[in-house]
């Protein structure tokens, strides 16, 4: 263990400390000890003092504690006694210094310094839940946090470029002599934001906490761990939170403070220049404090330090491809081409043939492509006819497969997709243009990831795109009579009609006692995965998170209980659970891990139930917001009134089935309202109030009982005269 480190962590956690505590005590004199203190949209608190400590910062006087805890933890100088070897006090100055860097940015929100300039500051509850489904199903396989600048602007787009390629989301941040990575990239026009994995927190080494406590959430949204609950937590982020920090540039004393800290939690630190290095492991997997000086190779020895297992797909295609391009948009004055939307008609169309019908890698083209517009002109008709053939794949795959055509051309870096089916929208950048993309491309890339992600059912994929106007509108009628009769074949089917429900244990990851039980008439909570999708799952991946669960004897068909389910669920959750209904929010409801779409919450005065969705960030009737009420309702267990579901459920004839349905609803924010749209207004048809939607009371009419409880009254709910929920 370098002495030369633990003095510079030490002096860095006193230095921070004496920041915090000068500005709390300036904090209080200004404006009192009930000043009301916290950071956007988390049911934390300070989710660092809230997880390793158990406490709940609510106002200023409770900072107070967290303080004296923070220096309490901060050790002698080597120079100041006789020294020995170890990370101990390292370690406690790194905590130290944490706890403090959380103190100091919550008082900037109170004066309303945070979030800096272009910079995203907080990383809220909701960001994290709406990417829970990537975090769990390998899409984003690791985390970094970066620190400082690259000696020149080149060298940071392509660090941040690698991480992208690998589906690494990078946290990017503090600076070098004035000068940050974030000023690097934004002078580069590279694309921030949480679509592009590259999400800016701030200039300084203090703002690192954001992605500090933002992994501790980690522990507490989805492992199901309980505030205070320290070594737990830090077991956790250690063990199933794969991040790093890299810092770029040298190092002060905060920055080795703050990485102390993060070495404490499982994460360890690579720089770039000449440092002291520390590679017992133990704290963390592998080495705790490594240097790799060829930036070239600092990506890989990142990832290598930390155990990172991902996947980069060769696609030989001119354009960098990778998840971390999915959430890319080509505006306007990027643009080169573009197809449907409202530029042109174009479809996609993925259709089963027979084996001697399908060429295995055969890519035509029918019409002009890109390079061959008229001037002036941007846009082209397109049909993209995707043929497969494989001996175990079956017709009702087809959509599941189509859907990803959507995914795979979102990875090339300058190709932006939107929609499916006849109302998909293409976008291809004057970037990827200049670099040579053209529509072949895009047969490569169908060629490719169909193989790559179903190769168990597929043995052969061919590509035809057409972009003359003829040929699209002919081609079109056959596909359409191909999406009518998929249609009408998904909607006949339900929960009787099938032998099998499957489970989902995806998010076992992160939640290790969360089993979701997807049937045709109830999708998962995540809103990912449908009962095709979970059974496409299991063709291709055998041994996967998606399997089949044999529905047997049913135990109480109101509740929806079957005793093969309860077995299944009993063993694949630890043991924890060892009764679920299907049907029921009350009686032994099904868990939730933490990336639920929606929660569904039982307001026993009004006998009804509202839904909020993870995008609504107000007050609701059981007067918690979203973030709180999901701090209470994930991390894999059961909580009977309370329920994560996906947003497509609330329409299913499932949906609370035991408790009534639809029609137990009283409250959902307008915005939720309007995503479910028409379908909410024939769903309501069907129950027989044609006007339920506007009986359902949203945040215009009410947040609290008492404004709800008299609108429910005046539009006469039916919930009302239900029978009674507890």
């Amino acid at each position: 263990m370098s002495k030369i480190v633990a003095e510079a962590a030490i002096r860095g956690a006193r230095e921070i400390y004496q920041q915090a505590s000068s500005f709390l005590e300036k904090a209080i004199k200004e404006k009192g000890e009930s000043q009301k203190v916290e950071f956007p949209e988390t049911a934390f608190y300070f989710p660092l003092a809230n997880a390793l400590l158990g406490a709940k910062v609510q106002t200023l006087g409770d900072v107070q504690p967290i303080l004296e805890h923070s220096k309490s933890l901060l050790p002698q100088l080597p120079s100041e006694k006789i020294w020995l070897p170890y990370l101990g006090d390292t370690l406690n100055a790194g905590m130290s210094a944490l706890f403090s860097e959380e103190i100091i940015v919550a008082l900037r929100y109170l004066y309303e310094e945070e979030p800096q300039k272009d910079c995203n500051g907080f990383f809220t509850d909701t960001i994290m839940r709406s990417l829970g489904i990537q975090l769990v199903d390998g899409r984003m396989p690791g985390f970094a946090a970066i620190l400082g600048a690259a000696p020149d602007n080149k060298t940071a787009v392509q660090i941040v470029r690698e991480l992208q390629q690998r589906n690494i989301l990078a946290f990017v941040g503090s600076s070098v002599n004035g000068r940050s990575i974030i000023d690097q990239l934004l002078e580069e026009n590279v694309e921030m934001g949480w679509d592009n994995y590259i999400v800016p927190y701030g200039r300084d080494t203090i703002s690192g906490i954001y992605a500090l406590n933002w992994a501790i959430r980690s522990a507490l949204t989805f492992g199901g761990l309980k505030a205070g609950e320290a070594q737990k937590c830090l077991l956790y982020t250690k063990e199933r939170v794969f991040a790093f920090g890299l810092v770029l540039g040298p190092l002060d004393d905060i920055k080795y403070a703050t990485g102390a800290g993060a070495i404490n939690m499982g994460f360890p630190i690579i720089a770039d220049t000449d440092i002291p290095e520390i590679k017992p492991s133990g704290i963390t997997t592998y080495e705790a404090l490594v240097k790799e000086l060829d930036h070239k190779k600092i990506v890989q020895r990142c990832i290598e330090v930390r155990g990172i297992k991902v996947k980069v797909s060769n696609i030989p295609i001119p354009v960098s491809y990778a998840a971390a391009f999915e959430g890319e948009r080509v505006r306007k004055e990027q643009l080169h081409t573009e197809f449907g939307g409202k530029a042109s008609g174009a479809f996609e169309y993925l259709a089963v043939k027979g084996a001697d019908e399908v060429e295995d890698g055969k890519i035509e083209l029918f019409g002009p492509d890109v390079d061959q517009l008229k001037q002036g002109k941007k846009s082209l008709p397109l049909a993209i006819i995707v043929d497969v053939y494989g001996r175990k794949m079956q017709k009702d795959l087809e959509p599941i497969l189509e859907r990803q055509i959507h995914r795979f051309l979102n990875y090339a870096m300058g190709l932006m997709h939107v929609g499916q089916r006849d109302m998909n929208w293409i976008r291809i950048s004057n970037d990827a243009y200049s670099k040579g993309f053209r529509l072949k491309h895009i047969g490569t890339i169908l060629h490719a990831m169909l193989h790559q992600e179903y190769s168990a059912i597929l043995d052969k994929v061919q590509v035809k795109l057409y972009t003359k106007q003829e040929d699209v509108d002919k081609l079109l009628v056959g596909a359409k009579k191909a999406f009518d009769e998929r249609d009408e074949r998904i909607s006949g089917m339900s929960d009787e009609s099938v032998d099998s429900f499957y489970s989902c244990m995806l998010c076992q990851s992160f939640a290790p006692n969360h089993v979701c039980v997807i049937t045709p008439e109830r999708l998962g909570l995540c809103g990912a995965y449908s009962w095709l999708d979970a059974k496409a799952s299991f063709e291709i991946t055998p041994s996967g998170p998606n399997q089949p669960i044999t529905k047997g004897v049913v135990n109480d068909e109101k509740l929806g209980i079957w005793d093969n389910v309860n077995e299944f669920v009993n063993q694949k959750s630890n043991k924890t659970i060892d009764r679920v209904s299907m049907y029921s929010l009350m009686d032994s409801p099904q868990s939730s891990c933490g990336c639920f779409e929606c929660i569904v919450a039982i307001i026993p005065e009004a006998n009804g139930v509202m839904v909020v969705h993870r995008d609504y960030s107000g007050m609701t009737p059981c007067g918690m917001t979203f973030t709180t009420l999901a701090g209470s309702v994930g991390g894999g267990v059961q909580t009977p009134g309370f329920l994560g579901v996906g947003k497509l459920y609330i329409l299913s004839k499932k949906f609370l089935s035991a408790e009534g349905g639809l029609k137990r609803v009283i409250w959902m924010p307008k915005e939720l309202k309007e995503i479910l749209g028409d379908k909410l207004k024939r769903r309501s048809e069907e129950i027989g109030i044609a006007d339920f939607t506007d009986r359902i009371a949203d945040e215009t009419v009410a947040t609290g009982a008492e404004d709800l409880l008299k609108h429910l009254q005046q539009v006469k709910h039916p919930a009302l005269e239900m029978d009674p929920l507890i």
